[in-house]
């Protein structure tokens, strides 16, 4: 017996108020938070998002909740809030702090390196044990 067409067949589809969607969307809820909410899957809010109404909504609320942050970052600014300022500078307009470090040897000359290591103090024994360790640290090779 082949399918078809049936009046009211299937799951109703959910109820999601849009109204509702776009304040939570304003807080920048997740999608599972956003779910929790209106008692369905993160799978369905994510189908919903397809949707050209429903992604608006979305994209409106995000948006919007965008801007309350920025407006309350902006107040703290205005309030003299300077570390604000500073991160602000650094988001909104690419500021950034330069930091220079420059290393010196004694007396602000170059850094000596030492270029040969003087094993000529080590006894055999300690000798010994250096060259098992140089062994067993040595890459394999790929023959």
């Amino acid at each position: 017996m082949a399918g078809g067409f049936r009046p009211n067949a299937g799951r109703r589809p959910v109820e999601i108020d849009l109204v509702e969607l776009e304040k939570l969307c304003a807080l920048q809820c997740t999608d599972e938070e956003i779910a929790h909410f209106f008692g369905v899957s993160t799978r369905t809010i994510e189908n919903r998002r397809k949707q050209r109404r429903f992604l608006d909504v979305m994209k409106r609320g995000h948006a919007k909740g965008r801007i309350s942050v920025r407006r309350a970052q902006m107040k703290l600014l205005e309030a003299g809030n300077s570390t604000m300022g500073v991160w602000l500078g650094k988001q909104l307009l690419g500021q950034r702090e330069v930091i220079t470090n420059e290393l010196t040897g004694s007396g602000g000359g170059p850094i000596a390196i030492a270029g040969k290591t003087d094993l000529s103090r080590l006894t055999d024994d300690e000798l010994q044990q250096l060259r098992e360790l140089a062994i067993k640290t040595k890459p394999p090779r790929g023959d």
